[in-house]
């Protein structure tokens, strides 16, 4: 599996380069995983550039796919923790949750303030992770209300390749 996600990198990154780029990287999200969002495309490429500098190395493509397609659940909370944690202070914050439930609201076209049922869904999703109730989710939080109900792992946005995923 090593030598095949090797190969994957190797022929997506060109026989002169040995770093991925952000576009490229979007490009398989888009086409192998059906991962459409472009926030939640950058969040998961930040996931997976461990060492921040914008390029993914072959280390760092095949641990985060290693994650992504095959991680254990204690791992793939991690991961999932930090695709949401935008800010990287080890918390989710009703601010943080607010920006990844807002594309889940369709917007009507009545007088009503299309915030406020963003703003509902946060008090909802809240209440599921915030297991302390100190206001905010922590990745302690976050694993306890996993492991409660499995679905709330991408309960604040699709992060995850489907079931019918494959790597040649």
């Amino acid at each position: 599996e090593i030598a095949s996600l090797l190969n994957m990198f190797k022929h997506l990154c060109g026989p002169d380069k040995k770093k991925l780029d952000r576009p490229t990287f979007r490009d398989v999200l888009i086409t192998r995983f059906k991962i459409t969002d472009d926030f939640l495309m950058d969040r998961v490429f930040k996931a997976f550039d461990t060492d921040n500098d914008s390029y993914l190395k072959a280390e760092e493509w095949v641990r985060g796919l290693s994650i992504f397609l095959k991680g254990e659940v204690e791992d793939l909370i991690k991961y999932c923790f930090i695709v949401y944690d935008l800010n990287g202070d080890g918390y989710i914050s009703r601010e943080e949750m607010f920006h990844m439930l807002k594309p889940c609201v369709v917007k009507q076209s009545s007088e009503e303030d299309p915030d406020e049922g963003v703003k509902e869904l946060v008090e909802i999703a809240l209440k599921k992770f915030d297991l302390d109730h100190d206001g905010r989710c922590s990745v302690a939080d976050f694993r306890g209300a996993v492991h409660t109900e499995s679905l709330l792992l991408e309960g604040l946005g699709h992060c995850l390749p489907s079931d019918t995923v494959s790597i040649p």
